[in-house]
């Protein structure tokens, strides 16, 4: 069986979440000299009002997470990451250096947050399906994220979500909750910004990845560096399908996922998907030590 490393989007973000990394000083001494800024005052609770910190600081601790892990002998088969999550997704895979990943996710979050600068963003719909959500939508409202069958992520305006999310609830949803983001990703209203960050792309040299690449927007798994360019460069535009790739990750002999810093919402996306006793941990709540055991037990089952 193989191992399978997950990377959160913007919204698991928290203050202080750069100030204890594995071997932090190295990564954030790079990424400051990268940067030409010092990035431990990203994740300040005003700093991480601001989209680029938020995206900054998520790339950075996945990969010093995840870099942590490999150094003691655990090691990805297969990355994926959810929006943001992405970049360090391929950055562990091999396919992006960490130097260049910085510099895009930093221009990808001014693009975003200067795109719509106030009164849009994301809410969650929770114990409702696609297919009832849908109709809602209208002209205004869009569908984001599909990370379970029974929680969706719609985009949009304040107004817009706030009207879809009382209807959705009025017809049975559980909960619509306004998440920490303040842009409106994963729709139409984020094209003409993927479009500057995909001509970013082109001055940029990715590699074929060393480890599978599983996309969170096509649920498929890329192998070819233009491929990955095209989808990290576009997935702030592209509808994300999480379930889909947590059920394409099982297809592939997925026996053990573990989700990088910070939070823990994948892990329990990831439970909901696998159906053949796949496992899915939380780096952060579990630990490295349990992580490479667990790694152990599923290679040792394949």
């Amino acid at each position: 069986m193989k191992v399978l490393f997950t990377f959160p989007g913007q919204g698991a973000q928290r203050p202080g979440m750069l100030q204890q990394l594995p071997d932090g000083d190295v990564l954030l001494d790079e990424a400051s000299e990268v940067l030409n800024e010092d990035v431990r005052l990203l994740d300040g609770a005003g700093a991480l009002r601001h989209t680029r910190a938020v995206q900054l600081c998520i790339l950075i601790s996945g990969v010093a997470h995840a870099r942590a892990l490999e150094r003691q002998g655990t090691v990805a088969d297969i990355t994926a990451g959810l929006s943001i999550g992405a970049y360090p997704a391929a950055v562990i895979a091999g396919a992006l250096p960490f130097s260049d990943a910085l510099r895009l996710v930093s221009q990808r979050g001014t693009l975003m947050e200067n795109a719509w600068p106030q009164g849009y963003g994301l809410t969650a719909i929770v114990g409702f399906p696609q297919s009832e959500l849908l109709p809602l939508l209208g002209d205004d409202c869009w569908l984001a994220n599909v990370n379970s069958p029974h929680q969706m992520v719609i985009a949009g305006s304040d107004a817009a979500m706030a009207r879809v999310g009382a209807e959705a609830k009025s017809r049975g949803a559980q909960r619509a909750c306004r998440l920490a983001v303040s842009v409106p990703s994963h729709c139409e209203l984020l094209a003409k910004p993927a479009q500057v960050l995909a001509q970013a792309f082109q001055q940029v040299t990715l590699q074929r990845p060393r480890c599978a690449y599983l996309s969170g927007s096509s649920a498929r798994v890329l192998w070819q560096p233009e491929q990955i360019a095209n989808d990290l460069a576009w997935n702030m535009a592209r509808r994300v399908n999480w379930y889909d790739a947590m059920v394409a990750a099982e297809e592939r002999e997925v026996g053990l996922a573990v989700e990088m810093p910070p939070g823990s919402v994948l892990t329990a996306l990831a439970r909901q998907s696998f159906s053949r006793g796949g496992e899915a941990i939380s780096l952060e709540q579990s630990g490295p030590a349990l992580a490479s055991r667990l790694a152990q037990r599923a290679r040792n089952a394949g």
